[in-house]
């Protein structure tokens, strides 16, 4: 397949490139066989050293080989190698530093070959568009490598040229690797069998975005407007007059690689607070916008000296609907609940279970699974964890991975991996968990405020644990302000909306024939220091002020009964303590 074969499309299209190598068998059997082979040499290799070696850090030679090895077969097998490159947990360190090597050092191709596809592409000469252009490629990656250059108008750019004829070796991995999903799907249990040609068509729809630079700089401008208030994550800008389906020309990015923890701490910036920006960053993509970096490996993530984080390469994204993003939030609400019967209904809304299952018999295995996370240490708890024991269930259970969810996991998977590289005594729910409080108590949406309300009562019951759960889980983060999100929940109070939530909360402090004055003094007790009376009256009448007057006095006894409870709860607090 020659690289103009789809050009009329630049689409994945898996029946087209089946119908065109199934006359073409010899180009088939030939990569079949260099596949095979290659990786039997490093399997007969590392029987070899077993046998020859006491340690395994006496075999540092067999790295390097793996490293060549996926190096040489190309696009579709580097891409595997960066994603173990971030899994510390998984890799052995002599494995792992040399699969590093796969993120931005691999070979080049030949420079004056670059130099003509950006002149062909651009329709110019080169020194009519750069002033200056690095002699040498500074990055080298899978698809292609990268210059530093200047333009006449002065900024300084990264250019991005593709790696010629990359359709054909994506192409010919592509049908191989679906070649051999369908064969081996009905030898593998229903489960696990289950949507495997789908996760390599997931694979290919991406692996072909990604060789569009026309659709990588769209993506980047894309990214860039979800993140405009946030002042830790920058995205460079894309220079569209000097870019094209092959060439991509941004702005020049000048930070410090994530893994080189040494460079990262002599400027100054602190390991924890960039894996905070980084993860936190990473559950807005997914729980906030639904638009998604798939492959936040540590060769497009940088750390730029003023502490903000940079995202550098926006091939690989990915759209989540909107009732995903909100099965998600659920599923991360009931595993803070440890409500493990919702959460299996939460796998079947997202694909996991088939609709017809019966997950009663689920549920206990969820609790074993899922039970402690919050307890484990790290070396207990990672996504790695969790996926060995979801793979124990789904022999028994019948889970399954669907294809959307196979790019989610990898780039939470590879986060995490980063992380750990970072910080090994992290834990991504300390981070995640506080995340998802704070959006639940700003309640910045209906579906939010439906969630809380779902979080706050259980059974017709109001859950004063879970409240409390919430706000102090929030409150790890030093930069949560507790008092916007009151603004915001007294203003829901005084909605329309907000009638169902004002009379339950009443109900719920004269419930069970008594009256909640522990819990509502063990709550004030939790925010009083931030409840500073000239910053308590602005909120108060700033909420009040969202509503007219009539309607203010309409729901006015409510109000007041609650205030008045309030004052006699924390005068009963006082009395208790004297």
């Amino acid at each position: 397949m020659d690289d103009n074969h789809f050009n009329s499309t630049r689409r994945y299209d898996p029946e087209a490139i089946a119908k065109y190598y199934r006359y073409r068998p010899w180009l088939v059997i030939w990569r079949f066989l260099v596949i095979v082979l290659s990786f039997a040499s490093f399997l007969l290799g590392v029987l070899w050293d077993k046998w020859q070696y006491d340690k395994v850090e006496d075999t540092p030679e067999r790295a390097t080989q793996l490293r060549k090895i996926l190096t040489r077969l190309g696009p579709t097998f580097i891409k595997v190698g960066q994603a173990l490159s971030t899994r510390p947990d998984l890799i052995r360190k002599d494995f792992l530093e040399e699969l590093t090597k796969l993120q931005d050092q691999l070979p080049p191709f030949d420079n004056k070959k670059a130099i003509s596809i950006i002149e062909t592409e651009l329709d110019q000469n080169i020194n009519d568009i750069y002033s200056e252009i690095s002699p040498r490629p500074v990055a080298a990656a899978s698809l292609g490598q990268v210059y530093q250059a200047r333009l006449r108008s002065g900024e300084v750019v990264a250019v991005k040229v593709q790696r010629p004829n990359l359709l054909p070796i994506i192409t010919l991995d592509l049908f191989l690797m679906r070649w051999s999903a369908s064969w081996l799907a009905p030898w593998l249990p229903l489960n696990l069998g289950h949507d495997l040609s789908l996760i390599v068509d997931e694979f290919g729809t991406k692996l072909f975005e990604e060789i569009d630079y026309i659709n990588e700089g769209r993506n980047a401008e894309r990214f860039a407007t979800y993140f405009a208030d946030d002042p830790s994550v920058k995205v460079p800008s894309i220079f569209w007059r000097y870019t094209t389906v092959h060439v991509l020309t941004l702005e020049w990015i000048d930070g410090l690689k994530l893994l080189d923890t040494e460079a990262v701490k002599a400027a100054g910036l602190d390991t924890d607070t960039l894996i905070t920006v980084g993860v936190t960053s990473g559950l807005r993509q997914l729980l906030e916008f639904g638009f998604f970096h798939a492959d936040p490996h540590p060769g497009n993530l940088f750390a730029l000296k003023d502490g903000r984080m940079a995202y550098i390469d926006f091939g690989m994204m990915d759209q989540l609907e909107q009732d995903t993003k909100e099965n998600l939030v659920d599923s991360v609400i009931h595993l803070i609940n440890k409500d493990y019967q919702e959460l299996a209904k939460d796998f079947v809304k997202l694909g996991f279970l088939a609709p017809d299952v019966d997950i009663q018999p689920i549920v206990p295995a969820l609790e074993i699974v899922l039970g402690n996370i919050m307890g484990e240490k790290v070396k207990d708890f990672n996504f790695k964890t969790i996926t060995d024991k979801f793979s124990e269930l789904m022999f028994e259970y019948p889970f399954r991975v669907p294809a959307k969810f196979a790019l989610i996991i990898r780039s939470l998977v590879t986060e995490e991996g980063l992380a750990l590289s970072l910080n090994p005594n992290f834990r991504i729910v300390d981070i995640a968990y506080p995340y998802v409080a704070r959006r639940l108590l700003k309640g910045e949406s209906p579906a939010l405020r439906r969630r809380l309300i779902e979080v706050l009562f259980k059974d017709g019951k109001f859950q004063w644990q879970r409240l409390e759960n919430l706000i102090g889980i929030a409150q790890t983060d030093q930069n949560f302000d507790i008092l916007p999100t009151a603004q915001l929940g007294l203003q829901y109070l005084l909605s329309e909306e907000g009638e169902f939530l004002r009379k339950k909360l009443i109900l719920a402090m004269v419930e069970d024939d008594r009256i909640h004055t522990e819990e509502v003094s063990r709550l004030w007790g939790l925010i009083q220091d931030d409840f500073q009376p000239s910053r308590l009256f602005d909120i108060a009448l700033g909420a009040l002020a969202e509503f007219s007057t009539q309607r203010a006095t309409a729901i006015l006894p409510s109000v007041m009964a609650m205030t008045n409870f309030q004052v006699r709860s924390q005068e009963s607090g006082v009395r208790s303590q004297n």
